[in-house]
């Protein structure tokens, strides 16, 4: 029973750390990294379809995104998606290839994004805890219905608050990492 709990809790933490990953690939450091246009999608024939569905995204090098459309009737649709998306990227087509370089990051804009990571860190880290405060609130359950002792339920506790600091740790690790890659120019 402590086990499964144990087990739902690290699942639950897992799952935050693993959304920490893609909101941290969604921050822009200044290189190209095709996980830039997850969250883009695009007007498709009155469907919201995301870029990476509609067209070959590859890194042509450090500081250039293209974008290659299986339909070419789609490409006025995918630049027009890039230039009003948040990302403040300006596209620039030649043929049927759509290139995305990526600006300079100025010092007001790094500190932007590190704020944005530290915002995002902090998200994961409260939605951990939450995971420790609900798997915490089902051992003083079984307690109280008499399904264990109360040594179990402070077992249980003791791995939970382990989990729980393993898990903050790498998020922390994480977040200072993400800042390092944003404040290097």
């Amino acid at each position: 029973m402590i086990d499964d709990i144990k087990n739902e809790a690290r699942e639950r933490m897992e799952k935050s750390r693993e959304a920490l990953v893609h909101n941290f690939n969604k921050i822009r450091t200044g290189r190209a990294h095709p996980s830039l246009l997850d969250g883009l999608r695009v007007d498709y024939y009155g469907a919201e379809t995301p870029v990476n569905q509609m067209a070959n995204v590859t890194v042509e090098d450090a500081r250039t995104l293209a974008l290659t459309p299986w339909d070419k009737s789609t490409v006025p649709l995918i630049e027009r998606a890039i230039m009003k998306s948040d990302l403040g990227l300006n596209p620039s087509t030649a043929g049927g290839v759509i290139r995305i370089p990526m600006p300079m990051l100025t010092e007001e804009t790094r500190k932007g994004f590190s704020r944005q990571a530290r915002h995002e860190a902090e998200a994961a880290r409260v939605s951990v805890r939450n995971a420790r405060r609900d798997a915490m609130a089902m051992l003083k359950e079984l307690v109280k219905d008499k399904e264990i002792g109360e040594d179990d339920e402070r077992r249980g506790q003791d791995e939970i608050q382990k989990l729980t600091d393993s898990f903050i740790a790498q998020i922390e690790k994480m977040l200072v990492e993400k800042e390092a890659d944003l404040m290097e120019i």
